[in-house]
């Protein structure tokens, strides 16, 4: 069958367990999937860009709530300036953060970005990050994680399943089948990124 919604899903998770009566159970297998696949899984569809703007004084700033892993960051301008990333601990040592002015260096923390020096008024940061997909439901059929690897889905799901059921023996094979797939799917979507062109070193603006 088909398995391009949500509920493609929950029926294929039904079917391959061969069991009727976990209805309200196979949500939570689902669920239990995808937060699997947001820890472990970064595809160019997850891409996503913002623009953060800093408040002169105040060394953080918000990330965005669907925040998973920043890809590229920068202080917009004429020119834009690059800013090189630090350790938490090595931004409060070395990041002068105590000083105020464009910021040079940032770092994550939590659920922020932190700059040093403290920025000294607004300056635009464009962000290019890796988003959460929303999670499937009944009213949010598909997401990327459905859209571009239903098959992880399913395979995390069921691996997921198994425990519940007390069907320890399945559980490898599932892993097994998502694993490869996760290499798999990482490894094409490398190449489609790189291959048009050899890579090239390139000096950033300052």
């Amino acid at each position: 069958m088909a398995l391009a919604t949500y509920s493609d899903l929950k029926t294929s998770v039904a079917n391959y367990l061969a069991r009727s009566d976990l209805t309200s159970q196979i949500p939570d297998f689902i669920s239990l999937a995808e937060i699997r696949l947001r820890r472990e899984l970064r595809i160019r569809q997850m891409l996503t860009s913002t623009n953060l703007t800093t408040v002169g004084g105040t060394a953080t700033v918000n990330l965005p709530s669907d925040f998973l892993e920043l890809k590229n960051l920068y202080v917009d301008g004429n020119p834009t300036y690059s800013m090189t990333y630090m350790t938490p601990s090595t931004l409060e040592r070395d990041g002068y953060t105590y000083e105020s002015g464009r910021p040079l260096y940032y770092t994550v923390l939590a659920s922020t970005i932190k700059f040093g020096p403290t920025p000294d008024t607004a300056y635009t940061v464009p962000l290019l990050y890796y988003a959460a997909p929303a999670f499937l439901s009944d009213s949010n059929t598909s997401n990327a994680f459905m859209a571009n690897c239903p098959d992880l889905l399913l395979y995390a799901s069921l691996a997921e399943a198994e425990p519940y059921l007390m069907n320890d023996a399945r559980i490898a094979l599932w892993s097994q089948l998502y694993d490869r797939g996760v290499k798999n799917l990482s490894e094409s979507d490398d190449r489609a990124e790189y291959s048009a062109s050899p890579l090239v070193m390139s000096v950033l603006s300052r």
